[in-house]
């Protein structure tokens, strides 16, 4: 009999004399299932380099890229020589090492280079002396107010990403690659990506781990010497087309729909968006994941409407994705959320349980490499997070929800629960204030998100065919778009909707424990009978510890029916009579007094 199939009936035979009598291997199969994590290392180590860019010097980027280099040929050389060896036990994990520490040494070179760029010596100078310059720069982001309003109330200082293409400063002019953050006047609130622009200000150092090289305070408004491309100039016109068309509907729905579609917040009432700060609604007002994931999802079932295979419609869907993605802008962000959004269509489509680590962990690398200004963005890391709370807690938790509750409605309240566990404690570094209602507002809110999503988008893209019906569309949609800004309203008025939280280390270590501890009320809930043996085993051991600590004596016998195994399997219960020791109750008892022996009965 060959090795292989020799092999195979013996893993058969000890699953069948392992497994209970009359279960199949089959139906055994999928509990053995485990979450495949060869690639976390990689996305790990992709990270680390990532972060450590904006910290380091060159030469200290380039002795860890060549000890990382150096690591990765060690390991293909023992890889190689164990494959030609024949051995297999080892190969898998040598080669996602040795994967891992290339893509290291990849994100380490990339940060070297821009560090290389930062730290050049006449573009140092000029940053430290605070020199005004003249530069020639080419927009790379969308335009965000800066929360510092001005004279009259409202945010008059804007700030735009670019990259300076030259400098001119004395007389002298400087070619460079230089990624800044320009900040100016109300004036900046229209340039568009792509777009070169002449603009003069002055040079300062930005704060400490920012991968810009510098920021820019423009003392003039910009000058446009090249107009961005057509595909780079699509994304500003219909989201400025859109939100023209959604001005006839109420306030709130008027400010709330052009982001929630296009992530357009501009005429977002400041009062609204206070209150959705402060029930965690916030990440419905830009382009996240959830409406990448209702983009998807749509697509994906609309394909399988039509008879298409699995791998066809997801095809189909993702190709979907790219043109929202072109329609509502390509940046980091969006980049970012369509990623984590096509994480959960794969595992769909992949048709396998457990890969959804593997496929969050390949997002990671893949935007780190392209984008690695994300490894220092929080909104990336609270993304990443909400993503591996969905695909590690979100089923268990589901799984802990009686059977006889829907599954819609148990998916209401795990994958918001599951994304609040592991963002609560970043959370409260960026914001040290705790969202009381934010777990209700989201699950109340999820139902509305869908509509807004579908039929805002589609009225984005037809509304240059069929304007008529892109109105009805903004018009259903802006209906459910009010009911998202009521239930933040209404959470937000609710008494101590948020509760001050402490800052810094301490507040991230309290907000870890109330997660576990919140995951942990989730399952006694869910598991009463075993929150009853859990209480009186632990109350058991702890007695039987405190016996042989405190006194020495043997150990106790358990409550009467448990045991350790208690746990698992119940010991029956004996039946006995209850005897009465005082037929008086509320009267003392005086112990009689003690007879003589004459007095008793048969006595002399």
């Amino acid at each position: 009999m060959p090795g292989g199939a020799l092999a195979q009936k013996i893993r058969a035979d000890i699953r069948r004399r392992l497994l209970p009598d009359g279960q199949d291997t089959a139906a055994a199969e999928p509990n053995r299932r485990r979450t495949d994590l060869r690639l976390a290392p990689a996305a790990l180590l992709v990270w680390a380099a990532t972060v450590s860019g904006p910290w380091l010097t060159p030469g200290i980027l380039l002795l860890v890229w060549g000890s990382l280099a150096a690591c990765a040929g060690v390991l293909l050389a023992m890889l190689l020589r164990r494959k030609k060896a024949g051995g297999h036990w080892r190969r898998s994990f040598l080669t996602t090492l040795t994967a891992s520490l290339m893509l290291a040494a990849a994100s380490t070179a990339h940060s070297a280079v821009s560090a290389a760029q930062r730290h050049d010596e006449h573009m140092a100078g000029l940053i430290a002396a605070r020199a005004s310059v003249v530069a020639e720069a080419e927009i790379t982001g969308a335009p965000r107010a800066l929360k510092t309003p001005g004279p009259s109330g409202r945010a008059e200082r804007w700030a735009v990403g670019a990259v300076a293409r030259s400098l001119t400063s004395g007389g002298q002019v400087t070619h460079a690659h230089l990624p800044v953050v320009i900040i100016g006047g109300q004036e900046w609130q229209r340039v568009g990506a792509g777009q070169l622009l002449r603009v003069t200000g002055k040079l300062r150092p930005p704060d400490a781990g920012r991968v810009e090289a510098a920021m820019l305070s423009a003392s003039s408004p910009p000058v446009r010497l090249a107009a961005a491309q057509d595909w780079q100039q699509a994304p500003a016109v219909l989201g400025k087309r859109f939100a023209s068309a959604s001005a006839w509907l109420a306030p709130d729905a008027r400010g709330l729909l052009p982001g929630m579609v296009t992530g357009d917040t501009g005429g977002l009432n400041e009062e609204l968006e206070t209150a959705m700060k402060t029930v965690g609604l916030t990440h419905l007002t830009a382009v996240s994941g959830a409406n990448c994931s209702l983009i998807l999802g749509a697509l994906l079932l609309a394909a399988r409407s039509l008879r298409l295979a699995r791998i066809p419609a997801a095809a189909v869907a993702l190709a979907g994705l790219g043109l929202f993605v072109l329609m509502v802008g390509p940046d980091a962000s969006v980049l970012r959320a369509s990623l984590m959004g096509a994480v959960a269509v794969a595992a769909l489509a992949g048709g396998r349980a457990g890969r959804g680590l593997s496929f969050l962990c390949l997002a990671v690398i893949a935007l780190l490499l392209v984008a690695p200004e994300l490894g220092v963005s929080f909104g990336f890391l609270l993304s990443v997070l909400a993503t591996l709370g969905i695909i590690v807690l979100g089923r268990s938790v589901m799984g802990w929800i009686p059977a006889r509750v829907p599954r819609w409605a148990a998916a209401a309240v795990a994958v918001p629960l599951s994304a609040q566990v592991l963002c609560g404690p970043v959370m409260v570094v960026l914001q040290p204030q705790f969202s009381t209602y934010s777990l209700l507002a989201n699950v109340l809110a999820a139902p509305l998100v869908a509509p807004v999503t579908v039929l805002g988008t589609a009225a984005v893209a037809i509304l240059p065919i069929a304007p008529w019906l892109a109105t009805v569309l903004i018009g259903v949609a802006g209906f459910f778009a009010g009911g998202v800004a009521a239930i933040a309203r209404f959470a937000a008025g609710l008494p101590g909707a948020a509760p001050p939280w402490p800052e810094g280390v301490f507040g991230l270590l309290t907000m870890l424990l109330f997660s576990v501890v919140t995951l942990l009320a989730v399952w006694m809930a869910a598991h009463p009978a075993g929150t009853i043996r859990l209480v009186l085993t632990t109350h058991h051991l702890t007695a039987c510890l405190l016996d042989r600590v405190l006194d020495g004596k043997p150990q106790r016998p358990g409550p009467p029916g448990w045991t350790v195994r208690g746990l698992v399997q119940p010991v029956p219960v004996r039946r006995g009579r209850l005897r009465v020791c005082n037929s008086n109750p509320g009267r003392s008892q005086v112990p009689p007094e003690p007879r003589s022996a004459s007095a008793r009965p048969g006595g002399p």
